[in-house]
């Protein structure tokens, strides 16, 4: 089993930033998948963010394209999700997920084909 540890969430202004971070407790797999999702108090929760390790893609959610971006350090089993220009509407819970099979297109951004799941971090933007 996989155990993913999340951090760097917290409070900050409108236009400021933040970087999350995701750590898998052992190697998944050389060909696997990492996401962020949200979920704010009352809504369903939706995918922000993904990352295809071994086709080295990228997918985003339309909300926060040109200000958010995924990376991943396959050596430390470690996502990051670098929040920019954060506005009130992102404020949510965010949780990291993976998968040990790769993602494509809309795929990456579907929680019902994640195995593994971080415990949430808080993310507050205040206007």
């Amino acid at each position: 089993q996989v155990q993913l540890v999340e951090s760097g969430g917290g409070s900050v202004q409108a236009g400021g930033s933040l970087r999350l971070s995701c750590a898998a407790s052992r190697f998944i797999s050389a060909n696997n998948c990492m996401a962020w999702f949200r979920q704010a108090p009352g809504k369903e929760r939706e995918g922000v963010a993904a990352i295809s390790t071994g086709a080295g893609r990228t997918y985003y959610a339309d909300s926060v394209k040109g200000r958010f971006t995924i990376s991943q350090d396959n050596a430390k089993n470690t996502a990051y999700l670098q929040m920019d220009s954060l506005k009130p509407g992102d404020t949510a819970m965010y949780y990291c997920a993976a998968k040990s099979s790769l993602c494509y297109g809309l795929n990456g951004l579907n929680k019902n084909t994640y195995t593994y799941w971080a415990q949430g971090t808080h993310v507050t933007v205040s206007s």
